[in-house]
């Protein structure tokens, strides 16, 4: 049966780092303030991208608006925030009806967003752990114990959340155990494909003597969850083990993954959330050459055409991650041998800003040629 896939729905949440526009040092709290960068962003324009709706105000921002100031919450006495210590930005995509639209509408945001932070000297970096800095401590700003720890943990780390709506008759019959169980096996695969943070306080990160490919992966593994499902907004279904990038084909591709995960009824492998954080440290230092890592990449690789294409969606932007479950080379290698070649954290900063427009995006059979002309047509700074 091909269901339509015109009712599906997806949104990004994609977190940036904050660098020196000039000399690319990277920023953090200590540079840069909440007010100010609310301040720009309350500024830029979003009339003409699709509707907030779905989008939540997060005080302390007094406007609901597609931009975020990411960072620790400051609470008063009774754990409302009052304030942001910034470890960064975050786009929030409309909720859009195709990929194709989704992927415009980031890169629409992100450049406009980009432009405003120029005019202060800031630039965007894509990159899922900050390069310099690795520990931080504030006050209890949530009731719950784990939860203050948790907020404190990820001031450091930065990550995409994918989310996905399905239709109904797709989303209904869902056993939410049993998902978990099934992203608990194959997810730290996917996740190994995107794996780009080997920079830890201003070097390589090293563990045990060996170079890891993802500092971010390691630390966040054993308290971070692999989804998070909101039943209560349309059924959103968010994925949020892979890195930050700036590629928009690496985007696509995470789409197409979380779906071949929610959709496909072949993939057989089960496992405990202990399971899922043990692969996860394991990957997080040996990439694809983790134990099993390769062979449920490969199942999932194997399903993806048949599941996809019965629901209207084209495999062929998955090309980018087969090709790298076939070479092993991961976006971290790239950074990694950049690195050791220049000797310049800044130089690798560079190669990690601006948004990518890769030629898989042409691709997307989700949202037809007329269409994607038209909301290219509609939204300025592509």
């Amino acid at each position: 049966m091909q269901f339509d896939r015109d009712r599906f729905r997806f949104g990004i949440e994609a977190e940036y780092l904050l660098a020196d526009k000039a000399t690319f040092r990277p920023l953090w709290h200590n540079d840069v303030t909440f007010a100010e960068l609310h301040n720009l962003m309350e500024a830029i324009p979003f009339d003409d991208l699709p509707s907030m709706d779905g989008l939540e105000l997060e005080p302390p921002h007094r406007k609901l608006m597609p931009y975020v100031v990411e960072g620790y919450h400051v609470p008063n006495p009774d754990f409302s925030p009052i304030d942001i210590l910034p470890k960064g930005v975050e786009i929030r995509t409309p909720v859009c009806s195709s990929i194709g639209e989704c992927l415009e509408c980031l890169k629409t945001l992100h450049d406009r967003l980009e432009a405003a932070l120029s005019g202060s000297g800031y630039t965007l970096v894509s990159l899922s752990h900050h390069p310099t800095e690795h520990h931080f401590e504030g006050p209890q700003n949530k009731r719950r114990y784990d939860f203050w720890q948790w907020a404190m943990e990820v001031m450091t780390t930065c990550g995409p959340d994918i989310n996905v709506s399905l239709p109904r008759e797709l989303n209904d019959p869902i056993d939410v155990a049993d998902l978990h169980r099934k992203v608990n096996y194959y997810s730290p695969a996917l996740a190994a494909l995107s794996l780009a943070s080997p920079i830890y306080r201003g070097k390589l990160w090293k563990i045990r003597g060996t170079v890891g490919k993802s500092i971010r992966t390691y630390r966040r593994s054993v308290i971070a969850p692999a989804i998070e499902l909101h039943p209560e907004e349309n059924g959103r279904m968010e994925f949020k083990l892979f890195e930050a990038t700036n590629r928009l084909e690496d985007y696509h591709a995470f789409f197409l993954l979380w779906l071949t995960l929610l959709l496909d009824e072949g993939l057989k492998g089960r496992s405990r959330d202990q399971s899922r954080i043990y692969d996860l440290g394991a990957v997080a230092r040996f990439g694809l050459e983790a134990e099993t890592v390769r062979e449920r990449a490969g199942e999932v690789f194997a399903q993806a055409p048949v599941v996809l294409n019965r629901h209207g969606f084209d495999a062929g932007p998955l090309n980018i991650m087969k090709k790298r479950l076939e070479t092993g080379r991961l976006p971290a290698d790239d950074i990694i041998d950049y690195f050791d070649e220049t000797g310049s954290l800044e130089d690798v900063l560079k190669t990690r800003t601006g948004l990518i427009h890769g030629t898989e995006l042409a691709q997307d059979s989700s949202v037809n040629a007329a269409a994607l002309s038209r909301s290219r047509q509609s939204m300025t700074g592509i």
